[in-house]
């Protein structure tokens, strides 16, 4: 299925990486932009487009920043594929159960590509798809981090186990404080939906609870900054000054 992305960060890391693409468009004012010699050098169809009702019809009233490109949706990583790519000490997976808004899903693939993680992990159904927003919000990191699309997130997990992987789940009830555990060990970090958490039965089979303590008024975090705080609480536990 045909998809439009848009925005210039997004939109130059698809020229930059190996996608195909379609075709681009870009804003009249873009000509001379690098964008375009990166069409010119990779042979793709591009135009220029002086008429904003161009890009709407296209992209509705996103902030497309002038250039748009259609490309073919996004893949997932199958499971076995993604694991067996994965060949250092401390491998760092992201799992997010029933994450719903496609800018959390931007925002925490931006930092997973920041500090490297190997992957992020979605259940099949229930849950944000891969789309021109996160794609958007991601400034160019969907390209960058592999995404895999499973049916069953406890199997899932009991698949990583056997592979020697750690379950840590993010969670307000009987956890630990996320600073107290050394994670210098192969991981994937539960993070669950906006509104619900994370499920019992993945909870019931996490390893490690953790929780960000708060001494705010307000009972929780977004599930992106959550998700930021904690993998860089990971960096620093693994690479301390």
């Amino acid at each position: 299925m045909k998809q439009y992305i848009y925005g210039r960060n997004t939109v130059n890391a698809l020229l930059k990486g190996d996608k195909m693409i379609d075709e681009v468009w870009f804003n009249a004012s873009l000509k001379g932009n690098d964008m375009v010699k990166l069409c010119q050098k990779r042979n793709i169809p591009y135009s220029f487009v002086s008429n904003r009702a161009f890009f709407e019809k296209m992209v509705g009233k996103a902030n497309h920043q002038g250039v748009v490109a259609k490309i073919e949706g996004y893949d997932y990583v199958e499971l076995e594929t993604l694991l067996d790519r994965i060949h250092h000490e401390y491998p760092l997976l992201v799992i997010l159960d029933g994450l719903e808004d496609p800018h959390n899903l931007g925002a925490i693939l931006r930092t997973c590509d920041a500090i490297g993680v190997d992957g992020v992990i979605l259940p099949k159904h229930r849950s944000v798809q891969l789309n021109e927003t996160v794609a958007k919000v991601s400034t160019g990191a969907l390209e960058y981090v592999p995404v895999c699309q499973v049916t069953n997130l406890t199997r899932t997990i009991e698949t990583l186990k056997q592979r020697g992987y750690w379950i840590v789940a993010c969670d307000n009830h009987e956890s630990t404080d996320y600073r107290s555990i050394d994670y210098r060990m192969p991981l994937a970090i539960v993070m669950g939906s906006e509104g619900f958490g994370i499920s019992p039965l993945v909870l019931k089979h996490c390893d490690y609870h953790v929780v960000l303590p708060m001494v705010g008024h307000v009972s929780s975090l977004n599930v992106s900054v959550a998700t930021a705080l904690i993998l860089y609480q990971i960096y620093q536990s693994r690479h301390p000054l």
